[in-house]
């Protein structure tokens, strides 16, 4: 079975507060975009083995990979015992903030349960997810996500008109540990009972955070420390902003930048690499993907 496993950017990102369990309380709006990875499941071999092979050579092939570690929790969920063996071609840059790994896993997680005929409801696909990553579970839904808790929580939202996309990633990865960990100095205790499953979205306003009806601005918690530390991703997001994106920002806890721009205006070609962009920074000039498009472009 082949599929396609397609990046996300972060509309908005807001720290909402330090949990007891020591990680952040986050509001973000997630959405997916035509950018790609792609994958191949097949079964058959030694029992139980489990095989991932990249054509990047960076990507490590055992347990530190996520896809094998989802294929290796959703055969201990399933009670699976046959081989599976997954072929991953990269597209999505890792460390960009796109979420490439964390949607790398949720498409053999899909994949293994079309190709097997042996599904998960949704809660515990959820909560499997949640187990891989913060960002997993939103890739079982694509399009324009809500994201909660920490950013594990996750409800689909309804899909504004189609924007192109100028994705900009400038070679170099941010450590998310250490973007939490300097963002959120400063951000306020919460107690166990301030994180009740329906209440803390109204009461911690995650409707408020971001225009719902619009595609920005985009308001993303991280640019302060990461545009500190590297004040060249903030002069890129000025110079699109200027150039005429209709939203820019860093998205994830970067480091790569994206820019909006509608598929019919042609005034500014955003859609393509601007001449400031700096020599060695890649470009992808990709498109967002509403819910549906994802759900039938996924098995390819």
């Amino acid at each position: 079975m082949r599929l396609r496993a397609f990046a996300k950017i972060n509309l908005g990102l807001k720290i909402i507060g330090k949990r007891p369990d020591g990680y952040h309380q986050i509001r973000t709006l997630y959405q997916t975009i035509a950018l790609h990875d792609r994958l191949s499941i097949s079964l058959g071999g030694p029992p139980s083995a489990i095989r991932v092979e990249c054509d990047d050579p960076r990507v490590p092939p055992g347990p530190a990979n996520l896809v094998y570690r989802a294929c290796e929790l959703w055969s201990r969920a399933r009670r699976f015992r046959g081989a599976i063996h997954v072929r991953l071609e990269k597209k999505i840059p890792m460390g960009s903030g796109l979420g490439g790994a964390s949607a790398d896993a949720a498409a053999a997680l899909l994949g293994l349960e079309r190709l097997t005929g042996n599904h998960l409801n949704l809660e515990s696909r959820l909560r499997l997810g949640a187990q891989l990553g913060s960002d997993v579970p939103m890739f079982f839904w694509g399009g324009r996500v809500l994201g909660c808790g920490r950013g594990e929580e996750v409800y689909p939202l309804w899909d504004l008109p189609a924007r192109r996309c100028l994705v900009v990633f400038p070679g170099f990865s941010v450590s998310t540990a250490w973007a939490y960990r300097e963002a959120g100095r400063g951000a306020p205790s919460l107690q166990l009972t301030e994180m009740g499953k329906n209440p803390r979205i109204r009461r911690f306003g995650a409707w408020s955070h971001f225009p719902l009806s619009e595609w920005g601005p985009a308001e993303n918690d991280f640019e302060r420390v990461v545009f500190a530390r590297w004040p060249e991703l903030a002069q890129l997001k000025r110079r699109l902003i200027r150039a005429g994106a209709e939203s820019a920002s860093l998205t994830g806890s970067g480091s790569a930048v994206f820019a909006l721009r509608q598929p019919t205006d042609s005034a500014h070609q955003i859609h393509r690499a601007p001449s400031f962009v700096p020599a060695g920074w890649q470009t992808f000039p990709t498109r967002t993907l509403t819910r549906a498009e994802y759900e039938r472009l996924l098995f390819a």
